[in-house]
């Protein structure tokens, strides 16, 4: 015997067709609960993606009915009604199906929702173990609270969050009971907890690592964690540290389900390297002297230990009427190296060969110095090291040999953002390098401190307003008898906008920068999102330059601009043009600066 199973239409059957529909939502007055209703309306999000028949489009209001009641109540209505009509009639009606195939165009869809009075929270309980630690502060619920589902789930999470930064890495909740009482039209919320042991960290594990040290990724995260109490923050910590080494694309934190026989938690950390090499190059321009052009390659892991060596060569004032034989010229290598002996201290390793003609003055040297940096905090770090620098420098072809042996003790906070980007937050740092010039020359100690500042005013990042501020002493020796590179100087692209790199301050019989013994910077920069990723800036750049080591007021230039902004992966292309309030004779009526980032 054979048996035939046959799909489809039969001849002169014709399949269902898709019904073309509007959805419309009656205002309820409330507009987070619109909100609330169109987000959960399955007619709304499928309406153009998933195309139905007459009795599909009746199914999704039948089953949209449903949705608008839990919207309903996610905002408080717990008395709340909701009408759904397609054609005027209600889903349940026998003949709906068929209207809705009959009809010709769009079949218009009403949502009604009638909230009634809001309910509000009532008694608020919270149960089980650690409830005492959990509830040592308020956690985002209180009595007379508008009854919505959101607060409640999040004060769930709070509770359990508060456990586990105190230690409890297993909390859990394990009910969360909610009574309403319509006679009374309240919501009392019922919490109960279960905090499980107080537990400290095992030696945390490093999987996916190829080619760098498993033992030093564990030994930076081990001194974070290993033994210490446990809490999330630690985690981030540790996997913040080992994500600052460079050679990870991605640096995950697993925290085990359970503890070890020991009573610890074990901590994994998953690691994926990213391409160990790494070619780029940069380009910036200013009006007074050209584009200038750094290109470079960097390893991330060159001996197997996170070790960064990045060689760097760069050739500004390009744009001189003089062309190549005038520009500056610099060639460096410079190598991270992390853990040292075995702590957690960096050193920066650079030595490099600089050929500079400034208007202050022609420079040929060799430089070398190790600075050692150590984290003392999640914000803050101190560093000290030595320098070593010789050649010769002067003008006009008139150059003098120079030796100076360095050594800078200094500091840098970071409570921002954004390194390229900055929305909110702070920065500071300040250095102090006293110079010993060997054979001629005189010693002298150099101070350097900036910081600034960033305010969100919209709270979304759309609007900022960012200041800073500079000061700077060289003491120890008369202003002339300070090695010229090593005087302050201002004016240009990082400094006061408008002006010619180094052209305020002291000048010289030909009009030409002498440098100075101190320095005073400050500027405000309003930075507002215009759409999508362009932005614009508007900016007041103002310094002064002193003949002594005290810092002086008595010639301050003010420069003020706007800017372009486009925002990138790598930061903001930037682009200002900045006028100078007092030329200095022989400048420029303005300046035309591109880079990439934020001016400060």
């Amino acid at each position: 015997m054979c048996l035939a199973l046959l799909t489809g239409t039969g001849r002169g059957q014709e399949a269902p067709r898709d019904i073309p529909y509007r959805v419309e939502f009656a205002p309820s007055g409330d507009e987070a609960l619109d909100t609330a209703a169109r987000a959960v309306s399955q007619l709304e999000r499928l309406r153009e993606s998933s195309p139905t028949g007459a009795f599909g489009l009746v199914a999704r209001a039948e089953a949209d009915a449903e949705r608008m009641i839990m919207a309903l109540r996610s905002e408080g209505y717990w008395a709340g009604t909701a009408r759904i009509t397609l054609l005027g009639e209600t889903p349940d009606s026998p003949t709906l199906p068929e209207r809705v195939e009959q009809s010709s165009g769009e079949v218009p869809v009403m949502i009604t929702l009638t909230p009634g009075p809001r309910y509000t929270l009532g008694r608020i309980q919270v149960q089980g173990g650690g409830a005492d630690i959990a509830t040592a502060t308020p956690f985002g619920l209180a009595a007379g609270d508008p009854a919505r589902a959101a607060p409640v789930l999040d004060a769930g999470e709070s509770l359990r969050g508060r456990l586990r930064d105190a230690g409890y890495p297993l909390a859990r909740v394990v009910s969360r009971d909610v009574m309403v009482d319509h006679d009374r039209r309240t919501m009392d919320v019922t919490f109960v907890l279960e905090s499980g042991p107080l537990a400290h960290f095992a030696a945390p594990a490093v999987t996916g690592a190829e080619t760098v040290d498993t033992g030093l990724l564990e030994r930076v995260a081990g001194r974070r964690l290993a033994g210490e109490t446990y809490g999330p923050a630690r985690v981030e910590s540790a996997r913040s540290a080992i994500s600052a080494l460079g050679p990870f694309s991605t640096v995950r934190a697993r925290e085990a389900t359970a503890l070890d026989a020991e009573g610890r938690l074990p901590i994994t950390f998953e690691v994926v390297e990213r391409p160990l090499r790494l070619f780029g190059a940069s380009l910036a321009y200013e009006t007074n002297y050209g584009p200038t052009v750094k290109l470079y390659w960097e390893h991330r892991n060159i001996f197997g230990a996170a070790e960064r060596l990045r060689i760097e060569g760069e050739i500004a004032r390009l744009g001189e009427a003089g062309g190549v034989d005038d520009a500056t010229y610099r060639l460096s290598a410079t190598l991270r190296t992390p853990e040292v002996l075995q702590r957690d201290i960096q050193s920066v390793t650079t030595l490099a060969a600089v050929r500079e003609r400034l208007d202050a003055y022609d420079r040929n040297a060799i430089i070398a110095s190790t600075l050692f940096e150590r984290r003392l905090g999640p914000h803050l770090v101190g560093q000290a090291g030595p320098s070593f620098e010789t050649g010769e420098i002067g003008r006009d072809g008139d150059m003098t040999p120079f030796t100076l042996l360095g050594f800078t003790v200094g500091a840098r906070w970071d409570y921002t953002t954004s390194l390229l980007d900055p929305r909110s937050g702070w920065r500071a740092s300040v250095t102090a390098t006293p110079y010993l010039a060997l054979g001629e020359g005189s010693s002298f100690t150099r101070v350097l401190a900036n910081g600034s500042t960033y305010f969100d005013l919209s709270g979304n990042g759309g609007t900022v307003l960012a200041l800073r501020a500079a000061v700077g002493s060289a003491f120890g020796a008369a202003r002339d008898d300070i090695t010229l590179d090593k005087r302050f100087y201002a004016g240009g692209g990082g400094s006061v906008r408008g002006y010619t790199y180094q052209a305020i301050g002291p000048r010289d019989s030909r009009n030409r920068p002498l440098g100075g013994a101190s320095l005073v910077e400050g500027s405000i920069e309003l930075r507002q999102r215009i759409s999508g990723n362009l932005g614009m800036v508007a900016f007041v750049d103002a310094g002064s330059v002193g003949d002594s080591a005290t810092p002086s007021f008595s010639d301050v230039r003010t420069g003020v601009g706007l800017g372009i902004r486009y925002a990138t992966a790598i930061g903001p292309i930037r682009i200002d043009v900045a006028m100078p309030l007092s030329r200095i004779r022989g400048e420029g009526g303005y300046a035309l600066y591109v880079g990439i980032g934020q001016a400060f």
